[in-house]
């Protein structure tokens, strides 16, 4: 699912296989036991779809990071920005299920089912998604990376040094609520992919339990 942002931030790009970042300084068992003891907030579906998108540890000679993917231009839906690789969740699936499916068809990288680790808050969009967040320890396969050029105009390891950054925020006259924004890879990233990468940021580097599913996203993502 997308960030919804094409603007561009103060920080550079950083690609798969880019040495230059600091590693995410958890392990698995240390992460997992985090996910364990979080007590996540879950969304009624009401009207909404279902949607998940996938938090996926991967290692190379770099250490460790998350990936995070630029859409490709001619989707019709949010072209060029930065995401989560997510979509819709089937009939018949979970949540857990939809998020790998959607690194295998994004991606191209199968994962069993004991890679996933735990669930963040959910999200709840202005287009009308329930995203649910499901954190999967990849491991190393950055080798095996095959991105659908259909869907996928790249595919980036954000290290712990591009998004354990303070986020900012900002009032709109038309929600009470601020707007969330990631300033890394190059962009502003907004919410939904930014507040998840945050809630990540806080639970995964930090062992902070911090809320972002009522940060708004900019009225440009309202559709």
């Amino acid at each position: 699912m997308p960030e919804t942002s094409g603007r561009r931030g103060p920080t550079g790009n950083r690609r798969v296989g880019d040495s230059a970042r600091a590693a995410v300084d958890v392990d698995r068992a240390t992460l997992e036991q985090r996910l364990a003891d979080f007590e996540r907030r879950e969304h009624e579906l009401a009207d909404r779809r279902a949607a998940a998108v996938a938090v996926a540890i991967v290692e190379d000679e770099g250490g460790r990071g998350i990936l995070v993917t630029r859409r490709a231009a001619k989707l019709r839906a949010h072209p060029g920005q930065w995401a989560l690789p997510g979509g819709r969740v089937d009939d018949g699936e979970d949540v857990e299920q939809a998020a790998l499916r959607e690194l295998r068809e994004e991606l191209g990288l199968s994962l069993p089912p004991d890679a996933v680790l735990g669930r963040l808050d959910d999200y709840s969009t202005r287009s009308g998604y329930r995203i649910t967040p499901v954190v999967v320890w990849a491991g190393a396969v950055v080798e095996a990376l095959r991105p659908n050029p259909d869907e996928v105009a790249g595919v980036h390891i954000a290290r712990a040094g591009d998004y354990d950054v303070d986020p900012m925020f900002a009032m709109i006259p038309e929600s009470p609520d601020p707007i969330i924004r990631m300033p890394m890879l190059g962009a502003w990233i907004h919410a939904p992919t930014g507040a998840v990468i945050y809630q990540f940021r806080e639970l995964a580097l930090h062992g902070r339990t911090t809320r972002v599913d009522h940060f708004e996203q900019p009225v440009f993502a309202w559709r």
